[in-house]
């Protein structure tokens, strides 16, 4: 008895995209991040392959109340580089929170992914807001809750 495999098109995981709205108010960094990494990558869904985008829309709100466990409020940075001599920086998390609390979320994200071609597409389909939105009340709403 022979098996078949069969892969998903790129047309249909176009077309069977949902929209998740998460609030992160209250979240573990780490914890919403690989949520939200699950979601845009399209695994949680029947019809997964790895190289094919079929993942979702993910809206999330509040990341200015987000949160990390232990003592990551004090010890974590963030480093950058700019390829000059001299060139490093490093923002504590603290700062971070404070200037752009977007970015946090986003970085981690980010980061999660997978370094190839599809990451830059993936991660245009995350919208992140600093504070309570409303603005994508027209989409297909699929409340996620978050995992507390």
């Amino acid at each position: 008895m022979t098996q078949k495999t069969t892969l998903p098109k790129a047309v249909t995981a176009e077309k069977t995209r949902k929209w998740h709205f998460l609030d992160a108010s209250d979240q573990v960094l780490g914890r919403l991040s690989t949520k939200i990494a699950v979601l845009l990558m399209g695994k949680h869904k029947r019809d997964f392959a790895p190289q094919v985008d079929c993942g979702d829309f993910v809206v999330v709100t509040n990341t200015d109340k987000l949160r990390v466990t232990g003592n990551k409020l004090d010890d974590k940075f963030y480093f950058r580089h700019s390829g000059y001599a001299n060139g490093a920086k490093t923002i504590p998390y603290k700062r971070q929170m404070e200037q752009d609390s977007t970015k946090v979320l986003e970085l981690a994200v980010k980061r999660m992914l997978d370094d190839n071609k599809l990451r830059d597409r993936r991660l245009k389909r995350l919208r992140i807001f600093a504070g309570a939105q409303k603005q994508f009340a027209a989409a297909k709403a699929v409340k996620t809750e978050a995992a507390k």
